[in-house]
């Protein structure tokens, strides 16, 4: 992560009007969302669907090895599109506007194992009022992955540039287990009965993924079926990966800011918005790499304004980057190449113990304002990320 070396002073007049700024951009484009808006999700749930019949429909030919291939991309697209674009964007409320009953945050349930609700309160709430908050944002490695040198080294990071791979195959379980958050009932942070009921939607809802996926259409193949279950794996895995990717470069690549609790204290409007744009970085790509991210690419416009429509976000990009540079801030952006390198090589650096922020450029005169210092320069020993991240699935057992 960065120093403040290349961060400007700012005072409290200035973040009062980025804050200005940025709550006036968003109330113009909600006051201008209509039609047009209405229309780009409509025929994306459209399309997604129709993806994903055609997969599912070439599959049942899957002896034919074309109807194999053709099924198992189809089907990868559509897997794709509905947790990225659609599942994620709808559950932020970004669609909440529209009044439809069905495309609706309180409603919709997405095509992964982790239920709506336990994915809700640690993404929307924990992760975006949380961001990059060394000890606070459960997201900043998920525990399982030291991305930051403000967090403490313990053996089993020695081994995370391996079991980070297994981490990305199996994406969508990892992020269903952590986001329950068993730990805290060991921690006293929540009660039995509630973990009880959150394991039990947990298991109703991979129940159900596992059979349609892995059972029911595989059987549909008939003498197919090994090889459609295949198919539906390899569409799983390739999603699994791909969404673990774009999640980690949002946030871990060099150019994005951690912080520390204390620095919350107090912390204004203007502090919130250059916290969420500090401590995230956007992927730079054409149109159908934008969509495939579910418009992640634009991560920062994304945590500034999370729930404003995705398709808005590359308008307001360049009104945003605007704002960094009257105000002197960085805005971290890069191919997903570059970003991916700096990523890996973190996730490396940091599996030893030690490790060091990256150095800016020279700092500037007067001092850092509290809220902009990094975690880094204010480090605190606390438990190990690690050993709670690994605990929380052992957390429910009985003593």
């Amino acid at each position: 992560m960065t120093t403040t070396g290349h961060l400007h002073q700012l005072t409290p007049d200035d973040l009062e009007s980025i804050a200005a700024e940025f709550d006036a951009l968003r109330e113009e484009i909600r006051a201008g969302l209509g039609e047009r808006d209405a229309a780009y999700i409509g025929r994306l749930i459209a399309a997604q669907r129709g993806l994903e019949a055609g997969g599912r429909g070439l599959l049942l030919l899957s002896r034919f090895s074309p109807a194999l291939l053709g099924g198992t991309v189809l089907l990868t697209v559509a897997k794709i599109l509905e947790n990225m674009e659609i599942g994620h964007n709808v559950m932020h409320g970004q669609w909440d506007w529209m009044g439809d009953p069905q495309i609706n945050s309180m409603v919709w349930e997405w095509d992964a194992v982790s239920t709506a609700r336990s994915w809700k309160h640690a993404h929307n709430y924990q992760h975006h009022t949380y961001t990059n908050v060394v000890g606070k944002d459960r997201d900043l490695g998920y525990s399982a992955m030291r991305v930051d040198p403000a967090q403490p080294w313990h053996p089993v990071y020695l081994a995370q540039p391996i079991y980070g791979i297994l981490l990305a195959m199996g994406f969508e379980w990892g992020i269903a287990i952590y986001d329950m958050e068993l730990d805290a009932v060991r921690r006293g942070d929540k009660s039995r009965a509630d973990a009880r009921a959150e394991v039990m939607a947990f298991a109703r809802k991979a129940a159900r993924q596992l059979t349609k996926d892995y059972v029911a259409f595989p059987l549909l193949s008939g003498r197919s079926a090994r090889r459609t279950l295949l198919a539906n794996l390899v569409a799983t895995i390739v999603r699994n990966v791909w969404v673990h990717t774009i999640v980690f470069m949002g946030h871990i690549p060099d150019g994005a800011v951690t912080f520390t609790d204390q620095q919350l204290e107090n912390e204004s409007r203007g502090g919130w918005y250059v916290r969420q744009l500090l401590g995230s970085c956007n992927l730079e790509g054409r149109s159908f790499f934008h969509l495939m991210t579910g418009n992640l690419s634009f991560q920062i416009e994304h945590h500034l304004f999370p729930d404003l429509p995705s398709n808005r976000y590359a308008e307001i990009a360049p009104r945003v980057r605007a704002v960094c540079e009257r105000y002197g801030l960085p805005y971290s952006s890069g191919r997903l190449g570059r970003q991916y390198l700096s990523v890996a090589r973190k996730v490396l650096r940091l599996s030893f113990p030690g490790g060091k922020p990256k150095v800016g450029s020279a700092p500037v005169e007067r001092a850092q304002p509290r809220a902009l210092e990094p975690a880094a320069a204010q480090r605190r020993h606390r438990p190990s990320t690690a050993e709670e991240g690994f605990r929380s699935i052992v957390a429910f057992a009985p003593h």
